[in-house]
């Protein structure tokens, strides 16, 4: 088959398109025909290299794809040939202490396809059926494999993890992005007083039209003293900061007492200077989040699928220019997903 391959980590160079081996099916696995995938900042780390990766190369990356389901394992119990199918990422032991209650998420083995084990960016993949979710007849397979990994993040990092209540003032940095378009998205339905920033007017209209009420161009206005100015001062109930570095401090400035900030990624930098007199003075909160557990995928992707919430696609790329599909994503083009079809999708 064709896929998707990592050489080695480094720039777009090291991305290749071409023959692999055919996925090998386990009794619990099941075979997706992918019909598309899309990018998540995630496959630019893992590109580029983390100093916890020990990836076996070549590497097929990828988190997020829909596809038909070609063939299952012999213990394959919830999906049979002829299914749509989307992939959800997390893959956990299922038996720790950590994730015994049902949330996967905790696990002390948790990991990702695409980023720890082979990925799906190929013409076909073989998961384990846990990491299956079914998709409606009548979903496209562009909205059907680009949102499962956003939107369940972004569910889990405000409706669980925040716990956001209706008329709470709720900030969402980067809300162009995939889990910043996924936030606005899902802060609106929730109830709350959606702020939201981006670079460009093209990006700050799309805000405003999926949920945003108050919108700021960071490039041109420091975006915490827009806040305590749109608030009187106050400042918001919760900050979504994915971005790390370069935003952290402004983020924290941003926040009401008893504030909390809540983070799933630092896609500017991991290690950001932080402002611990003003954490404890206002008794703010820093939440830490991580993708969805089974329930909330399902609770969240029904409203996707249902056309409740709206993905946005930058562009559909061949996987053969996905070289091309990363400097999309690096270089902060357009807004929402871009995703990645097979060559012979096309």
């Amino acid at each position: 088959m064709q896929a998707v391959k990592i050489t080695e980590h480094g720039d777009t160079d090291v991305i290749e398109y071409g023959e692999y081996p055919d996925p090998t099916v386990g009794p619990n696995d099941v075979l997706v025909d992918v019909k598309a995938g899309a990018l998540n900042h995630l496959d630019i780390w893992v590109r580029r290299g983390l100093p916890t990766l020990d990836l076996e190369m070549p590497h097929v990356p990828g988190s997020d794809a829909a596809g038909i389901v070609e063939a299952v394992g012999d213990d394959v119990t919830q999906f049979e040939p002829g299914d749509r199918v989307a992939v959800t990422a997390g893959v956990s032991c299922g038996h720790c202490e950590f994730c015994r209650d049902g949330d996967p998420t905790l696990c002390v083995n948790f990991h990702l396809l695409g980023e720890h084990v082979t990925g799906v960016h190929s013409e076909y993949t073989a998961v384990p059926e846990d990491n299956l979710i079914p998709v409606p007849d009548g979903v496209d397979w562009v909205t059907a494999g680009s949102t499962s990994l956003v939107f369940q993040t972004a569910w889990r990092l405000l409706i669980d993890r925040a716990d956001i209540e209706p008329g709470e003032k709720v900030l969402v940095l980067g809300a162009s992005g995939g889990v910043g378009h996924a936030a606005v998205q899902i802060a609106d339905y929730a109830g709350a007083e959606v702020y939201a920033t981006g670079s460009t007017e093209a990006k700050l209209e799309y805000a405003r039209d999926h949920g945003a009420d108050h919108v700021v161009n960071y490039e041109q206005q420091n975006f915490a003293e827009w806040v305590r100015s749109e608030t009187g001062g106050r400042g918001v109930d919760v900050v979504v900061d994915y971005i790390g570095a370069g935003t952290w401090r402004d983020s924290i400035k941003s926040l009401a007492k008893n504030g909390r900030l809540v983070t799933c990624g630092g896609t500017a930098g991991g290690n950001p200077e932080t402002d611990i007199p003003r954490i404890f003075w206002n008794q703010l909160q820093i939440i830490g989040s991580t993708m969805g557990s089974p329930g909330q995928v399902d609770d969240v992707m029904e409203l996707v699928w249902d056309g409740t919430f709206e993905p946005s696609i930058r562009e559909v790329v061949p996987m053969s220019d996905t070289a091309r599909a990363h400097d999309i994503v690096e270089q902060r083009e357009g807004f929402g997903k871009v995703v990645v079809r097979p060559d012979s999708e096309l």
